[in-house]
């Protein structure tokens, strides 16, 4: 039985009290539908300003009404600091999601994101501190790497920060680190590569690449290519990322606790062959595919070349296995993308 199959059995038998904030987004709504499925209690915190009602819905609807009752819903900011608190009262575990996410809408509006991804931050982790929780478990973010060129990714090893989210997210780690210092806050940061997944939303000027795609693929739109097309992430799928969350909050192992650890696969996929994949996969069902070409436009400001994660660390230390690799994930998550998006 692997550490994350111990923790599950572990759950379903022992319920605690979790907050996720940014629950009506993507990552959030998915670990909300983990959590009500191992029977634990869960506290919501949103402000829709990059979530949505339909994916609480949708977790309602999957999870049923009884384990439904489990969940409460604060519809609340992390940029006011009295939220934050009425938010942790009485919680055990903190899974901190709510962020503004996106590269480039950071270069358009630093201040926005240093409101939400630095000061509504230290406003979860004081009232995480003030209210007693046993550990918080943040969004950290490969971006920290920066313009560092090793590949793979090592966590003690990161270059100049490449955009202002990019800030946000290290700065996060620094406060994380000092308020374990100064004050004894247990946390631990889980640096995301580039997660993919059901309830991702295909929408808007700063939609991730994957349901992006998909969705012009579905509806034979023009889709845009960063640069050649060889650029190249590690993607990871979403059940990766909850497995992740959940090692981190339950792990007895001191040496654990206040560290950042890569999520990914230690893979690397171009952006060509993400297009192919996802050719593939829905080529049966839309027979225009056939004929649809990319277009390339240039490379995006702030964007790395490529990155990969070494994820040894999260193996030794949290028993991090992943699951899925990409084309798992894709074949798992494209009936959840052509329901929603055809």
């Amino acid at each position: 039985m692997t550490n994350y199959q111990q923790i599950q059995q572990t759950l379903k038998n022992n319920p605690y009290c979790w907050l996720i904030t940014g629950v009506a987004g993507f990552i959030g709504s998915n670990l909300l539908e983990a959590l009500l499925r191992l029977n634990q209690k869960v506290v919501g915190l949103d402000n829709f300003s990059t979530g949505y009602q339909h994916n609480l819905d949708q977790v309602k609807a999957a999870v049923g009404q009884n384990a439904w009752l489990n969940f409460k819903f604060i519809q609340g900011d992390i940029r006011r600091l009295q939220d934050c608190l009425e938010a942790c009262r009485d919680i055990d575990f903190v899974l901190h999601h709510a962020a503004l996410g996106s590269v480039p809408r950071s270069i358009e509006n630093p201040i926005l994101s240093n409101e939400n991804n630095i000061s509504g931050f230290l406003n979860m982790l004081v009232a995480s501190r003030d209210t007693g929780i046993k550990r918080f478990v943040y969004a950290a973010s490969s971006s920290t790497y920066g313009d560092h060129p090793n590949l793979p990714k090592v966590e003690s090893i990161i270059g100049q920060p490449l955009s202002p989210y990019a800030v946000t997210k290290y700065v996060n780690e620094l406060y994380a680190d000092v308020f374990n210092r100064c004050y004894g806050t247990q946390s631990i940061g889980l640096r995301y590569f580039n997660i993919f997944g059901p309830k991702q939303d295909p929408n808007g000027a700063y939609a991730a690449v994957i349901p992006q795609w998909i969705a012009a693929l579905i509806r034979n739109k023009e889709l845009y290519v960063n640069g050649d097309g060889e650029t190249s992430r590690d993607f990871c799928f979403i059940e990766n990322v909850i497995q992740a969350n959940l090692l981190a909050a339950l792990t007895n192992e001191p040496k654990a606790i206040n560290q950042v650890y890569n999520i990914a696969l230690n893979e690397r996929t171009s952006l060509n062959q993400l297009y192919t994949m996802m050719c593939e996969l829905l080529i049966d069902k839309f027979p225009h595919l056939h004929n649809h070409q990319p277009t390339y436009i240039a490379f995006r400001k702030g964007d790395v070349r490529h990155s990969q994660a070494d994820i040894s660390k999260a193996h030794e230390f949290l028993g991090y296995e992943p699951t899925h690799r990409i084309d798992q994930g894709l074949r798992e998550a494209m009936d959840w993308y052509v329901l929603h998006l055809s």
